[in-house]
């Protein structure tokens, strides 16, 4: 009686063991497979292959043969010395691209992307631009990094390429809001004048701001809840880049 016991005993201690092992074995698989997504993932979001369309400065404020050439692209946006250097897509809905890369290929970290209520030619007074908060500082999670105003004093010049020319824009504020905050989320037919009391009122680093310029913002998802979003505002010169060679 007592064998069969241990027997039994030690069975179940067998596949107590078993299951132990085969748990194991499940988390080590979760854990790998978790591991390579994210590393998928960085490397979709830092896609080198995109820099073949970057426009080339040349003297005049004009960019070389091959601009804005990707379908969809209506911008491609360089803030000088930082990791924003990317094209600017646009969709018939701010959805469009939200997890499609430039390519039009489904990607969860998706592309950097002009409101669509904006003009493609970025001639309104005030723009709106998204981007997905990324780790490693891709897409627009490098914003972060503009809250402080030592860096962002150093890093505040830079340009867009539009299908009107190469425009410098100048980095004058970061400010914190809210996803639902239409006086800034919803672009549609508001002027630069429309926009700077909010900006004035939400920034956590103001400079001067030039009147006449248009203003141009870069938004992301970041903060302390869901709807908190990280804003960096820039202003777009109205005239062509001079480019010395």
């Amino acid at each position: 009686m007592k064998r069969a016991g241990m027997k039994i005993i030690r069975a179940i201690d067998a596949l107590i063991n078993l299951l132990v092992g085969l748990l194991c074995v499940v988390v080590l698989l979760v854990s790998g497979y978790s591991l390579w997504d994210n590393y998928r993932l960085h490397q979709q979001a830092q896609d080198p292959t995109l820099l073949i369309y970057k426009p080339q400065l040349v003297p005049d404020g004009e960019a070389s043969s091959g601009t804005l050439t990707l379908e969809g692209q209506v911008a491609w946006l360089c803030i000088d010395g930082t990791y924003i250097d990317f094209p600017v897509m646009q969709g018939q809905d701010n959805f469009e691209y939200l997890n499609r890369d430039p390519y039009g290929q489904y990607r969860l970290c998706g592309s950097i992307f002009l409101d669509h209520r904006n003009t493609p030619r970025l001639t309104d007074g005030f723009s709106m631009i998204y981007g997905h908060h990324m780790d490693h500082y891709n897409m627009f999670g490098s914003l972060d990094l503009f809250a402080t105003e030592v860096y962002f004093d150093n890093h505040r010049d830079g340009w867009m390429a539009t299908q009107d020319g190469v425009f410098p824009l100048t980095l004058f504020a970061v400010a914190w809001g809210e996803g639902d905050d239409w006086e800034i989320f919803n672009p549609e037919g508001k002027s630069a004048s429309d926009v700077l009391p909010y900006i004035r009122q939400h920034a956590v680093i103001c400079r001067d701001y030039v009147p006449g310029s248009r203003i141009v913002a870069l938004s992301t998802c970041a903060g302390e809840t869901e709807m908190s979003r990280l804003i960096v505002f820039g202003m777009l010169g109205s005239e062509p880049m001079t480019v010395t060679e």
